[in-house]
């Protein structure tokens, strides 16, 4: 298997850099899409004047801060998507990068959950480590070690995330199921809801009968598709390293991540598009 290969010889195992030149087309049209989707449903007018962002912004960094980061926003989003549609096309692909790594940073600096954004750095800097990563939309096949370091790190990085994962689901307990929340009453003021009830009176609401083990459990078909969930997550590193199963590893996990994405668009769109993307690097 050239992983293992590679990483016994030092990473002087002859790789294709024609595997880390697609994907940085695919990681160019990925981004492409993320910063694209990020002008709309008010992203190009955050930090306008008056908005909750920017004075959110102005409490975290300063109004000296936030009124710099709010000048410059609106220019940063168009050159970091600029700058995506070149490297997906090839046109000064190492400085393309660098822009659209930064573009990305900047995300950092407003996003609540930004995981999203640390993956995008993450498999972006092993992009910027390769040593050919061609230009244009031409892919130079061959064999050569120029990209062999930077491909190892993608697929450990890719196997980390699933396996990672895995683990997380393994070790959380199952969820119980609860009733709805009541509906909250529009015209109670902050801090006039349930919780800020006395605590005898809380105590004297009617609460819901005790749930069993079953109920604790979650139900059958729940736990049938976590399982499954799991097991994909473990199996496709390994599969995707080994030639004979590796279209049919890439066939699951493209499965798998369209599935994820159907329920989050906007949310996993970015993760699904860049871990499938890392497949091409699993091939020698």
């Amino acid at each position: 298997m050239w992983f293992y290969d590679a990483v016994a010889t030092g990473f002087q195992h002859p790789t294709d850099p024609g595997r880390l030149q697609w994907f940085r087309i695919l990681f160019g049209a990925v981004l492409t899409a993320r910063f694209a989707l990020s002008l709309g449903q008010g992203g190009w007018h955050r930090f306008s004047p008056g908005s909750l962002s920017l004075h959110l912004a102005e409490q975290r960094f300063g109004p000296a801060r936030a009124r710099l980061l709010a000048t410059g926003y609106r220019p940063a989003l168009l050159i970091r998507t600029t700058a995506a549609v070149a490297l997906a096309a090839g046109l000064a692909p190492r400085l393309s990068l660098l822009l659209v790594l930064a573009g990305a940073a900047m995300e950092l600096l407003y996003l609540k959950s930004p995981n999203a954004v640390r993956y995008t750095l993450l498999t972006g800097c092993c992009l910027l480590l390769a040593g050919d990563i061609g230009h244009g939309l031409h892919i130079h096949h061959g064999l050569s070690t120029a990209n062999t370091w930077a491909q190892c790190l993608l697929v450990l990085i890719t196997i980390d995330i699933y396996w990672n994962s895995a683990w997380h689901k393994l070790r959380s307990p199952p969820v119980p199921h609860r009733p709805l929340p009541r509906p909250v009453d529009p015209h109670l003021h902050p801090g006039q809801g349930p919780a800020s009830l006395p605590t005898a009176a809380r105590d004297s609401r009617p609460r819901p009968p005790p749930r069993g083990p079953a109920h604790r459990a979650g139900h059958p078909p729940l736990r049938a598709v976590a399982v499954v969930a799991i097991a994909t997550e473990i199996a496709l590193p390994p599969a995707l390293l080994i030639e004979q199963t590796m279209p049919y590893a890439v066939l699951v996990g493209i499965g798998m991540h369209a599935a994820f994405t159907c329920l989050k668009p906007r949310q996993l769109i970015t993760f699904s598009g860049l871990t499938t993307a890392t497949y091409v690097a699993f091939a020698a």
